[in-house]
């Protein structure tokens, strides 16, 4: 019989002040980076409400049978918080504070860090706890060496099921309205597999050097068209006048 958050009494809290958070170090120099690129595309996407959250390696806290539970995601996506953001600098409690993730992230280093554990008894492992303490409908496992990225969806019955990508390969986030996929490439002087976000008519969204890049190139392609342009206008002009035409100014 699969474990479940049935005998369990879940309940969601602030965290104290004066609880002692885990402050280990990153496993890996790279998790920021990816972190911080899938929060930076889609800021600039517009798609970041004022009222959104993105969580990089902080504490998702509840309360299991009177004890407090902090997991911290490598990266995670709340839709909409209801207090301040100062409020939510050191844990954020579903549910009290506002809505549940919609996604969580997990990147693997050489570290086990239990991202497969379901261990349903305190501490919970990660699995369990976000698949049935907290219930968040999507948890994706990326493998930042190899590239492999693992997107496991909750089912009717409340149970992550490993999700087939598509002919792109790359998988649908339907609260999110976007696709995420693994892209190869360069980006804050590192080379490698990072995750990346498409929209629904398969466009990438955009860095901030790719966007800048972008707009340098449509500029030079309109300067180059207003030349020829201007040129063609040029030999027009002579060829006009060489008919004894004088071209209307």
């Amino acid at each position: 019989m699969l474990a479940n958050a049935a005998t369990h009494n879940v309940t969601w809290e602030k965290l104290p002040d004066d609880f002692v958070l885990d402050n280990e170090p990153v496993d890996n120099i790279n998790q920021p980076l990816l972190a911080a690129a899938l929060t930076e595309s889609l800021e600039i996407a517009g798609r970041l409400p004022t009222d959104a959250l993105t969580i990089t390696n902080y504490g998702i806290c509840a309360t299991l049978n009177n004890r407090f539970v902090v997991k911290a995601p490598d990266w995670g996506y709340v839709s909409s918080i209801r207090v301040s953001r100062e409020e939510v600098k050191r844990s954020y409690t579903p549910r009290l504070q506002g809505d549940i993730p919609v996604i969580v992230m997990e990147f693997l280093s050489d570290t086990e860090g239990g991202e497969y554990s379901s261990k349903p008894t305190y501490p919970p492992g990660k699995w369990f706890y976000y698949e049935q303490i907290l219930q968040v409908p999507n948890y994706a496992i990326f493998e930042l060496d190899s590239g492999v990225l693992e997107v496991y969806r909750r089912d009717d019955l409340g149970y992550y099921q490993l999700q087939t990508p598509d002919a792109n390969n790359r998988h649908w986030i339907a609260e999110m309205n976007l696709f995420l996929g693994v892209w190869q490439g360069s980006q804050e002087n590192r080379t490698g597999y990072w995750l990346r976000w498409w929209d629904d008519n398969g466009e990438l969204l955009l860095w901030g050097l790719e966007l800048a890049a972008k707009k340098r190139q449509e500029k030079n392609v309109a300067q180059q068209l207003a030349e020829q342009e201007s040129q063609r206008a040029e030999r027009l002009a002579a060829q006009l006048k060489a008919l004894g035409v004088e071209p209307e100014v």
